[in-house]
Parts: C-alpha cells; sequence; structure tokens
C-alpha cells in the first residue's frame, strides 16, 4: 500500500482547523474509476482522526459497494478492530431514500436512516459507515438526495465528515452532495493523460455550488501534468 501520510497530513494543514464549533465535510471525488478515491479518503480519515478532539466519521457514498468497511475490517493492525454498530444518523435523517419504500404492517413507510449503520474503529476517534445492502427488498433502489439536512447533524458531532464518492464517470452523486461540502477535493493519478475530464469535473462541482478545494495526485512518481497544475487554487 502506497503511503500517504505525507500527503494528507499537507491537506489537513491546507484545510486547517474547523473554522467553529461545527465539523468540517470534506468530499474526495475522481473523474473516472481507479484514481484511487477509497484509499485516498480512508487514509485521510485515519490521519484526522489521530489529531481530532470530537471524531471524524467515513461516509460512502456509493452505498452498494460497502469497500470502506471491508477494507477497514481486513487490516485491524492499520486501524484497529472494528466495534459494534450503532444508529449513523443523530436526529433520524439520510443522505439516501430507499425506493419504493418498504412497508410497515400498519402501512406507514420505513425510515431512510436505520438503513445505515455506523461502526467505531480502534480506540480513536474514529467511525465508518456500512449501509445494510441485506435489508433491501427485490426491486427496491438507493438514491442519494440533494438535501444538506443530514451533513448538517453529523458536523455537530465530528471534526471532519469525509465523504468517500463514486467516480463521475458512473454517478452524479457527487455533485448532488457538492454544495454542502466545506471542501471538494479531486483525487487525480498525475501521470494521467485524461487532463480533460478533470478540469471538467472541476467546473461541474462550481457550477452546482459546490467549493471545490485543490487536488490530490495519487501514485504520482512525477510532477503532474501543466495542466493539471493550472486547475489548483
Amino acid at each position: 500500500m502506497v503511503d500517504l501520510a505525507s500527503e494528507m497530513a499537507e491537506l489537513l494543514h491546507a484545510l486547517g482547523p474547523s473554522p467553529g464549533a461545527e465539523g468540517r465535510v470534506v468530499q474526495f471525488v475522481a473523474a473516472s474509476a481507479g484514481e484511487g478515491v477509497s484509499t485516498v479518503a480512508r487514509e485521510f480519515a485515519r490521519l484526522a482522526s489521530e489529531r481530532s478532539r470530537r471524531g471524524v466519521w467515513l461516509v460512502e457514498l456509493d452505498v452498494m459497494s460497502g469497500e470502506q468497511y471491508a477494507a477497514i475490517a481486513a487490516d485491524p493492525e492499520r486501524y484497529g478492530f472494528i466495534g459494534t454498530a450503532s444508529h449513523a444518523s443523530p436526529d433520524g435523517t439520510a443522505f439516501f431514500s430507499v425506493e419504493p419504500p418498504a412497508r410497515r404492517p400498519d402501512g406507514l413507510a420505513f425510515q431512510n436512516a436505520p438503513y445505515l449503520l455506523a461502526y467505531a474503529v480502534g480506540g480513536r476517534r474514529f467511525w465508518v459507515t456500512r449501509f445494510r445492502r441485506e435489508a433491501l427488498r427485490i426491486g427496491q433502489s438507493v438514491q442519494i438526495t440533494a438535501d444538506p439536512a443530514y451533513w448538517n447533524a453529523l458536523r455537530k458531532f465530528a471534526d471532519y465528515v469525509v465523504i468517500d464518492a463514486p467516480a463521475a464517470s458512473r454517478s452524479r452523486a457527487a455533485l448532488a452532495v457538492a454544495p454542502f461540502a466545506d471542501a471538494n477535493v479531486l483525487v487525480v493519478s498525475a501521470d494521467g493523460r485524461d487532463t480533460g475530464a478533470p478540469a471538467a469535473l472541476k467546473n461541474a462541482i462550481e457550477q452546482a455550488g459546490g467549493e471545490f478545494a485543490g487536488m490530490v495526485f495519487n501514485r504520482a512518481p512525477a510532477e503532474p501534468p501543466s495542466a493539471i497544475r493550472a486547475m489548483l487554487p
């Protein structure tokens, strides 16, 4: 595994401490799959948790993946052991909707929030989410909602809420959430040749009302292309 400690320390320093009583929401996203977004988001959350007072939440926006929970569970030496499950919503809100909703015996729809669980990681103030895919019924699907309620609720209990977003090439989830993040960080392979896709994603994030905070160059043995460097704030 590539050690991203120095890059994540620089990013933490660049973002600075939370501006007030509420924590900061940071979304990581790439234009294309395979850029290493999940690894970068996980390492940022791990490092931030070591310096955190109120904790760090790692939220996987691609709820059907479960990659973050699986990766952390598979490497307790690096991250610590995963604890028991608890509710992942402090007030019953959710950043997704399950459609069509399941019905209770009284005819009322089940709420969305119970589909998402949170697990404490190790002895640090570090939490990772896992969506209960096993609770879905045949014919149900999950949609990411353009609503700030969940993120605003969660930031009251954490120093950082770290969002691992699916690649923009296969999902618009990151754009739906971008306006509610304090910082949207692009993950780019510095040796990549497609400079147009990251530039287009940066523009799309800003057009959606999101705050573009910069880039992380993953798997980068050399300087990134000049066209990519020019996009930095």
